[in-house]
């Protein structure tokens, strides 16, 4: 549909628009909004993007169609005195600390209390201040910032397909809570940080108690501190500083120099590390005709996620470990050996735009004589309150170079901040090796911020298909089609976060689709400005592997640079007693996926058994069938066969099974 509207006296032209807010925005007219964002659903649940309609009075931008020939008004005196009472009510409800606020300075409730000149509210304060859920290593919630805009609740079930956030309660009672409203870190949340991506108040905030654990470490004479810089943040820092998506890396390194780091080291140098044995590790396969697909493991909230959600499929997954966690086995393995440094003392901080990486950080697998290898993640908006705190300008520092002798990098490891980057990197040197491929070797079709993209490539004798997929809805509609047959693939890069890297949840305030492109554009620009295109040709990297481990892709650095994966429960939770009973204990999983295939019935089934019944939330044993657990064995049923499968299996004299 297409047309015109007049907006503030304006006509403006509309085509495939589906709301004012769209329309108004286009030709920049601004009109304020905390519930709204352009790839959820709209919902209308702040009331803040009201406007004036000729005929139809105040409505709601973001969901009101444009019409040919409306009239509508964004600045008259109702829509102002309806804005003001808004923005009241919302700050009447809402912790107004904000000087000692996480998020004080891009919160959009406190930018628009300014811009409407909002001084003093006329409606009491909330009576009742509830505790803060710190449980979880990357996530804070304050539900007392929460103004139940519902952008968390949206983006985890349409952007991530999880659905860790949701309503509870009605009125004003009603709050937004964790799945079963347990503690988040006992959910099946995957740390992802879209929630805080998205959030508009300060109610989401990134776990940054490792400010501080860096400030005691740079403090403490008998600590070697040394820092390792991700690729996305070097397009984005400067975002923080009024600098926009440029590449700020000597400027990071110069400010981690004065904080007081004794070596800055570059992840992209790991990267290409990755790239080089998870290469090698996908030509065996290929060879062996086994695990294929094979996924990639760089990411940790998809790591959780297939941990959680598809056991079946851990076996694909890449073994190699992420290259912030390759850089954390190097450093406290064999560089702490070089510098004389015991690995506990050796203390190793990433700045990642990723709070996922907070919790792969801790993985226990992770260790070295019983020091993390990765010992405080920060953020890139950590960062940069770690410059501020240090009383840096950073707009005014002079570039610095990385340490040796890990200095090198190569535009593989840089476009691994990028969705399709880890992919790209792989052919890049896969072609290398197969087909001697000099120079250049670009990848079009890897690059973009497609959910997905699917495309088949010529490699020597071998055509391969991969697929590159972003955000874990479009993962997990790409796994059913792999696992049904429909789609037949080689490898899959998965990347948990929409655009990648460069739009993870620990980077700055706003990350939307418009900033994971500016970043995105500045990753490929610095690819291309290296002289170093592939991974192999690093050759500080060649030195290392020979140096560490007698060379790539051994045993050696299969066990220093790689990893194993393990099935974790989605949520955590007692076990609930349906039915007592004299007979065997049968415990019926009562998760999503069984649910879905008749669980229900089968405990009405059961109910007529001399049996005691219990119900949890999974059982963690996914398969064809429904999971129940016999005594301390797991079946898999149907409903129409749990009786006879129980029976088969009991072989007691309780009368259950005459």
């Amino acid at each position: 549909m297409s047309g015109k509207i007049t907006i503030n006296g304006q006509i403006i032209d509309f085509t495939d628009e589906k709301n004012i807010l769209a329309v108004a925005r286009k030709a920049g007219i601004e009109i304020p909004t905390l519930c709204y964002h352009p790839e959820l659903t709209v919902v209308g649940a702040c009331r803040l993007c009201v406007v004036e309609i000729e005929r139809m009075g105040i409505q709601a931008s973001c969901s009101t169609a444009p019409v040919d020939g409306m009239v509508v008004y964004t600045n008259s005196e109702r829509v102002n005195q309806v804005r003001k009472m808004v923005l009241e009510l919302l700050l009447a409800n809402h912790d107004r600390e904000c000087t000692t606020c996480e998020s004080s300075g891009a919160c959009k409730l406190q930018q628009y209390a300014s811009d409407y000149g909002i001084k003093r509210l006329r409606y009491p304060n909330r009576s009742q201040m509830l505790p803060l859920d710190t449980s979880s290593l990357s996530v804070v919630r304050d539900p007392n910032k929460c103004i139940l805009c519902g952008l968390c609740v949206r983006v985890c079930k349409e952007k991530q397909g999880i659905g860790v956030w949701d309503f509870k309660n009605r009125g004003s009672k009603t709050e937004i809570v964790a799945a079963m409203d347990q503690p988040l870190a006992e959910s099946a949340c995957i740390n992802c940080g879209q929630c805080i991506a998205v959030c508009p108040c300060g109610a989401l905030t990134s776990n940054s108690s490792s400010i501080q654990e860096v400030w005691a470490a740079i403090r403490d004479p008998k600590k070697t501190v040394i820092c390792q810089i991700a690729p996305a943040p070097r397009a984005a820092l400067g975002e923080e500083f009024g600098l926009g998506s440029v590449d700020v890396t000597k400027k990071i390194v110069a400010a981690l120099r004065k904080v007081g780091f004794d070596k800055v080291f570059d992840t992209v140098f790991t990267a290409d590390m990755t790239t080089i044995e998870e290469s090698n590790e996908f030509l065996g396969r290929l060879v062996k005709g086994e695990n294929l697909p094979l996924f990639t493991s760089c990411c940790p909230g998809w790591v959780k996620y297939a941990e959680q959600f598809h056991p079946d499929l851990l076996n694909n997954l890449s073994s190699c470990r992420s290259p912030q966690q390759m850089f954390g086995s190097l450093l406290k393995k064999k560089y702490a050996k070089d510098l004389g440094v015991a690995p506990e003392d050796l203390f190793v901080v990433s700045i990642m735009p990723c709070t996922a990486k907070k919790y792969e950080a801790k993985r226990p697998e992770f260790m070295t004589e019983g020091s993390y290898d990765i010992d405080a993640v920060l953020t890139t908006v950590e960062a940069a309150r770690l410059f501020r705190e240090a009383g840096i300008i950073f707009s005014n520092l002079e570039d610095s170079e990385f340490d040796q002798p890990m200095q090198q990098g190569t535009g593989s490891g840089v476009i691994f901040g990028a969705t399709g980057g880890v992919m790209e990197s792989v052919v890049r040197y896969v072609a290398g090796k197969l087909l001697n491929a000099e120079g250049r070797v670009d990848v079009e079709f890897t690059r973009g911020m497609e959910d997905t993209k699917i495309a088949s490539l010529e490699v020597g004798d071998n055509k391969l298909t991969l697929a590159i997929v972003n955000g874990l809805a479009a993962a997990e509609a790409l796994i059913q089609k792999i696992k049904s047959g429909e789609l037949t693939v080689h490898a899959v890069e998965v990347m948990a976060c929409p655009g990648g890297c460069v739009g993870g949840g620990g980077q700055p305030f706003q990350n939307d689709g418009e900033h994971r492109l500016a970043r995105s554009k500045e990753i490929y620009n610095i690819d291309a400005k290296l002289e170093l295109h592939k991974a192999q040709d690093n050759e500080d990297l060649d030195k290392i592997f020979e140096k560490y481990w007698n060379g790539c892709c051994n045993h050696e650095t299969h066990h220093d640079l790689h990893t194993h994966y393990q099935p974790r429960k989605r949520i955590a939770g007692n076990e609930i007693v349906i039915k007592e009973g004299e007979g065997p204990e049968i415990t019926v999983c009562l998760g999503e996926g069984c649910m879905k295939k008749g669980s229900l019935a089968v405990v009405e089934k059961l109910a007529s058994l001399p049996v005691k019944i219990k119900g949890v939330f999974c059982l963690e044993s996914c398969g064809e069938g429904i999971s129940i657990k016999l005594n301390d064995e797991i079946l898999h049923v149907t409903a129409d066969n749990a009786i006879e499968s129980i029976k088969a299996k009991c072989g007691c004299s309780c009368g259950c099974c005459s």
